[in-house]
């Protein structure tokens, strides 16, 4: 019998994910693709900038094939969006639990780790590249922590193009994200999340303020692969923005390590202190 539930479960899903993936194939491809090695750096560079050379290419690679995931992931998530809508309750239920379960947490999960990347990205190149603004009174300080904007504005702030891509960056995993999912990452994290497609959570939320409690009754619905769609798809274009602003950041370093491999000096970069 066990078998057979099996076979026959097996086959409905087949049947399902092939009807998803017809629904891909035919969706035109939405979003943009991010490019790899758009930056050139000279062949015969000296060896105090392998360091960073090294960083960039794992960096700018990553960036890119993150931000390209997350726009597989919204037309996944779009072709499901196409499939669920025509299913009972029992295939909805098979749907979330074999494939958009795991699609949406991923997905839903990208814009603060992207956000992430690029400020930790951002801070080790200027850090790096800073070598050719300061000189010797370079200092390989840099903080080992996890890194948000704030904490490496002093490594960045000197070089022009940074401001740029701080306000590119900062919109990313906003409040606007943060208040329309229910804080979907964090809650999933630490509590219990919305679900998608079908069934209620927090039913039941316990309310302090000014000394009291109470309780509130009631429930968060369950997040559409739709509405998902929608709401990734401005935090991917917030990517698209970012990454652009990045590429204009390493530049503008390409530019000052070139200028001081040549024997010049850099327009740009060094480390920001208090006496700056």
């Amino acid at each position: 019998m066990t078998d057979e539930f099996n076979s026959v479960q097996s086959e409905k899903l087949c049947k399902l994910y092939s009807r998803y993936r017809e629904a891909l194939d035919q969706a035109p491809t939405d979003g943009q693709w991010m490019p790899y090695r758009w930056w050139m750096l000279r062949d015969e560079l000296n060896v105090c900038w392998m360091t960073y050379s090294q960083m960039l290419n794992e960096y700018a690679s990553e960036l890119a094939n993150i931000i390209n995931d997350l726009t597989h992931h919204v037309n996944r998530l779009r072709a499901w969006d196409k499939v669920v809508v025509a299913l009972d309750v029992d295939e909805k239920l098979d749907a979330a639990h074999e494939f958009v379960d795991m699609l949406g947490t991923v997905a839903m999960g990208l814009p603060y780790a992207i956000k992430s990347r690029f400020a930790f990205a951002a801070g080790h190149l200027c850090h790096q590249a800073n070598l050719a603004a300061d000189g010797e009174r370079w200092k390989d300080d840099f903080p080992t922590k996890n890194l948000y904007l704030n904490d490496i504005e002093p490594y960045c702030a000197k070089w022009r193009r940074y401001r740029g891509f701080k306000l590119r960056v900062e919109p990313i995993a906003g409040r606007n994200f943060k208040e329309a999912s229910a804080d979907f990452r964090n809650v999933y994290n630490h509590g219990f999340s919305s679900r998608f497609l079908i069934g209620m959570t927090a039913t039941v939320k316990r309310i302090a303020k000014g000394g009291s409690v109470s309780y509130a009754f009631g429930g968060n619905e369950p997040l559409g692969v739709g509405e998902v769609a929608n709401l990734l798809e401005i935090e991917r274009n917030h990517c698209y923005q970012a990454f652009d602003a990045f590429q204009r950041l390493v530049k503008e370093q390409i530019a000052a390590i070139a200028a001081v491999q040549a024997g010049g000096t850099a327009a740009s970069g060094g480390r920001l202190t208090d006496n700056t």
